[in-house]
């Protein structure tokens, strides 16, 4: 599987990703849909975004008992996304959970990933009462996300190696917290560039405001895409 560079359309409404995506005239990006749009404007934005012929990342990051997890995934399915995400923290048992509940009846089913800690986390921000250093941590939820059988993890770029230390190349790492090496980090903590990120292994990345809230986005996302994929 190739590397890609996923769009975080972070907007609030359906006027606002539409009149973003519309820029891009001879690309069709993979784009993230988060809480902010989904919540805002429900299930048809998905139907929409996917109707203009772009992949999309469902990132709700769901977490709760194994059984409304299992219903809740059947719901994604039938929205044809291509990726979605649950909480490595919910355990196993709710992972495998969400899994049987995203396969579809003839097998088929979009990518499931795992959140492991959130890149705007760090050792020093902590306050979950983990007693294990923050790589460990992500190291233990990515084994037992591989267990469950799900296809990879989110992380943080500077783990992306790690993980594919131990759960395998061929085992996926989503990488927020990516910023161009002249731009702001932001709100986030563990953060690099994408070349970098394309070093260290990542096998997506996922761009929000240096791509949505550049001068040029169409040439922001180029840039991206030039430094991750080449």
């Amino acid at each position: 599987m190739g590397k890609d560079v996923i769009i975080a359309c972070d907007f609030n409404s359906k006027a606002e990703v539409i009149a973003f995506l519309e820029k891009f005239k001879d690309e069709k990006p993979f784009v993230k849909i988060g809480m902010e749009l989904f919540y805002a404007e429900g299930p048809d934005i998905v139907r929409t975004i996917k109707g203009m012929g772009h992949k999309i990342f469902l990132d709700l990051k769901l977490h709760d008992i194994p059984n409304t997890m299992k219903k809740a995934m059947a719901v994604l399915s039938g929205l044809d996304v291509d990726m979605c995400n649950v909480h490595a923290a919910g355990t196993k048992g709710m992972m495998q959970a969400a899994l049987e509940g995203l396969t579809r009846a003839d097998g088929s089913r979009p990518l499931l990933i795992a959140v492991t800690q959130l890149t705007s986390t760090d050792q020093e921000t902590m306050e979950l009462w983990i007693d294990k250093p923050i790589d460990e941590t992500v190291m233990h939820y990515a084994k037992n996300t591989m267990e469950a059988g799900l296809d990879g993890v989110v992380c943080s770029p500077l783990e992306a190696g790690k993980v594919h230390a131990v759960c395998g190349e061929k085992f996926l790492t989503i990488t927020p917290g990516v910023r161009f090496a002249d731009g702001d980090v932001g709100d986030q903590k563990r953060v690099t560039t994408p070349a970098k990120a394309k070093e260290l292994g990542s096998d997506y990345i996922v761009v929000g405001r240096p791509i949505t809230q550049a001068a040029d986005p169409v040439a922001a996302y180029r840039r991206c895409v030039e430094e991750f994929v080449g």
